[in-house]
């Protein structure tokens, strides 16, 4: 696949992807997360940990704006930018209405476009993003999303007040906040650092295997990875090996199993260079999140931390990102509706 110009090279490819002639560089990436994150493997490499959950604030939510807020913030600072250099940002959470976007970045005056994918949404604000700069729509544009535990128990679960048993199946929200900045140059001197660019994506499509369990989040979105990441081989006419890493978002451990069964039964075999970002964040035998973790700033703070230092460090080259999302709302799950997902593919590499 590899980088530079080629404009006898299609963008499209085959059903679902899209092939970058001028690859957009990821200039700069921000984490900020919570106490319990900031206890978990990846805790160094957050930019910032806050050990109170309502980070100052009067409710769940407004933490969460405010996670947001600084992430933003943080990632325009670390790339020496101002509010005005960003001409457009994709942003999205898991609350209704997007509130915390909202209200997080309302005062940024960044031109904005708010998406919802559930725990896929950093994958597509990365997709949205990287083909507005590549079509020379926007010169810089910011990636961003989060969650919050609370929050997300309160509007999908149970509030935490009422103190229910969680199943072995159930994931942990992450709370925290993951941003990166896409940019059409990257004239920073790294160093001995690699500069990173986004090569390709696919676009998920929607999958429902039937699953109405919201306590088994793995199960109901590892058909949705499948299914884009073999669409990801089929298009770009590769197999797992092409890749140093895939990397799902918020699969956990029942999900993982159940994606690389489902892969096997197409023909190909991830089980060696697999990885999801739930099982990534915490550590399983210490901080009794049964699962993993999950959450829109599951996959955006282990992206912006430990995969983009990877990248970096060319510890990896090539990665597929894949976030995975369930699309469910209180409405559809009091309806008794079923759950479908998504998952999109981000192809990020190391230059």
């Amino acid at each position: 696949m590899g980088t530079g110009n080629d404009n006898n090279k299609p963008k499209m490819a085959g059903k679902q992807s899209i092939i970058f002639q001028n690859p957009p560089f990821i200039i700069e990436a921000s984490s900020i997360a919570g106490k319990k994150e900031g206890e978990g493997p990846l805790g160094s490499m957050f930019d910032l940990v806050h050990e109170d959950p309502m980070v100052g604030k009067n409710n769940w939510e407004e933490a969460e704006s405010e996670l947001m807020k600084q992430a933003v913030d943080k990632v325009l600072q670390k790339a020496g930018l101002q509010n005005s250099d960003i001409r457009y940002l994709f942003g999205g959470d898991l609350l209704g209405q997007l509130i915390a976007t909202s209200f997080g970045i309302a005062q940024t005056g960044i031109a904005t476009f708010g998406i919802y994918g559930a725990c896929s949404t950093m994958g597509e604000a990365m997709t949205l993003g990287a083909i507005m700069v590549e079509g020379g729509y926007a010169d810089k544009v910011i990636a961003v999303t989060s969650s919050h535990f609370a929050g997300a128990e309160k509007q999908f679960r149970f509030p935490l007040d009422y103190g229910n048993q969680r199943p072995y199946s159930a994931t942990w929200t992450v709370t925290g906040s993951g941003a990166v900045i896409i940019s059409d140059k990257d004239d920073a001197d790294r160093g001995n650092d690699a500069k990173v660019v986004i090569t390709g994506v696919t676009t998920g499509k929607l999958v429902d295997y039937g699953i109405k369990d919201p306590m088994n989040m793995g199960a109901a979105m590892a058909p949705a990875a499948c299914e884009t990441i073999r669409q990801n081989f089929t298009d770009m006419g590769v197999g797992p090996d092409h890749y140093d890493k895939i990397i799902t978002g918020d699969l956990g451990y029942v999900g993982k199993n159940i994606l690389i069964d489902l892969l096997r039964e197409n023909g190909y075999d991830i089980a060696n260079n697999h990885m999801d970002c739930g099982i990534e964040v915490f550590n399983k035998d210490e901080q009794d999140t049964h699962a993993g973790g999950s959450g829109c700033g599951c996959s955006a703070i282990t992206f912006a931390s430990f995969i983009m230092n990877q990248l970096r460090s060319r510890t990896l080259k090539r990665v597929l990102f894949v976030p995975t999302g369930a699309l469910l709302s209180q409405v559809s799950y009091n309806e008794g509706n079923t759950i479908p997902c998504i998952a999109h593919a981000v192809i990020v590499e190391a230059m």
